[in-house]
């Protein structure tokens, strides 16, 4: 089944065209932006434009390289997205198990265009920087440009063999080969090492109008929702088509779990220790870190009703008390840093406990 089409982002889109017709793409680009907002699907319009055979200012959808590129099977175009840790002994067959995991996402994919969000326990591994390395000094297929997207490119585990996956992606992009194009995505710039960023050009992507997230749903939703559920949808979305395909599912339950622990919170100092305690301790990732985001989610809008804009999402309403959004915000950079630090080699029980801590003396 081929891609949906991209949605959107139309300055980015014609900067990008523009770009690429007159030779002056950067080889590494860095798009961020809010989770769902088609970062990826915007790198594989770029894939398509770059090998289009009709050299327009729009990929045409039609010719071979754009109708591979669509089913994702174009030879030299690579998607990495990231996946469970390879298990493998010997360092090839870490390598060779990666390609297999990668495959299988990709066939996912290709079955069912709008894939769920990625399980929270999949990384870039060394396996997977080795495999993109590898990929990388072999010649077009084609004999046309190569695109490499490094989707979610904040769960690179950079920390593993002191930095050896890091290092290794830092050296490609420093040197990227001729003909090549890398476009690594993330939620927030700063989830990535300083020096990738430093090798890449930033475009940031910003949310959809909610006429284009609903037009989305009612388009290729199925099945269908009411007029009523469209519209909750979309406003429970904030500009995220990703958001609202997931607003059914997973997304329902991570903002139900970081509603109740921010009542814990501000019930007091006992409460709150006891729902850390609840925090299982191998769960640094997966649904731990989807309540992080919808615990962000949350004191956002939150933030929101502090100055006067309507709320649009399930909030407690100890924090609706707020008439000024400054101790909203100072939540949230702490659950920044607490998401960021889910990533490491971090008890949850204990972050959760510390950033209970952080939240009670700012709200």
């Amino acid at each position: 089944m081929p891609l949906h089409p991209l949605i959107g982002h139309l300055a980015a889109r014609n900067r990008l065209s523009s770009a690429l017709r007159r030779g002056k793409l950067p080889q590494v680009l860095l798009l961020t932006g809010p989770a769902g907002v088609g970062k990826q699907r915007l790198a594989l319009w770029l894939a398509q434009l770059a090998v289009c055979e009709q050299k327009i200012e729009e990929p045409c959808g039609a010719c071979r390289a754009c109708r591979l590129v669509g089913g994702l099977s174009y030879p030299d175009v690579h998607w990495f997205a990231p996946i469970p840790r390879p298990k493998a002994s010997d360092p090839d067959k870490l390598v060779e198990e990666a390609a297999q995991s990668i495959a299988r996402v990709m066939d996912e994919r290709r079955a069912e265009p709008l894939y769920p969000g990625t399980d929270g326990m999949a990384t870039h591994s060394l396996a997977s920087v080795r495999l993109l390395q590898r990929q990388a000094a072999l010649t077009a297929v084609e004999g046309g440009p190569r695109v490499f997207i490094l989707g979610e490119a904040d769960r690179l585990i950079a920390q593993e063999s002191s930095q050896e996956a890091a290092n290794a992606l830092l050296k490609l992009l420093e040197e990227p080969p001729a003909g090549s194009l890398f476009v690594l995505t993330t939620v927030e710039a700063r989830r990535l090492l300083p020096t990738i960023r430093s090798r890449a050009v930033p475009i940031r992507l910003g949310r959809l109008p909610d006429a284009e997230v609903a037009a989305f749903l009612k388009a290729h939703l199925r099945p269908a929702l009411s007029s009523r559920e469209l519209d909750q949808r979309v406003a429970l979305a904030d500009g995220s088509i990703g958001s609202a395909l997931r607003a059914g599912n997973q997304a329902g339950q991570a903002q139900q779990a970081a509603q109740q622990w921010l009542e814990a919170v501000l019930a007091g100092a006992g409460p709150s220790f006891e729902r850390a305690l609840k925090q299982t301790p191998w769960a640094a990732r997966g649904e731990f870190t989807a309540m992080l985001d919808a615990l962000a989610e949350t004191l956002g809008e939150a933030a929101r009703g502090s100055v006067g804009q309507p709320v649009r999402r399930p909030v407690p309403k100890a924090l609706l008390r707020h008439r000024q959004p400054d101790p909203l915000l100072k939540a949230m950079e702490h659950v920044a840093d607490a998401r960021e630090a889910a990533w490491g080699n971090v008890n949850p029980q204990i972050l959760l406990a510390v950033l209970g801590e952080e939240l009670a003396e700012v709200l």
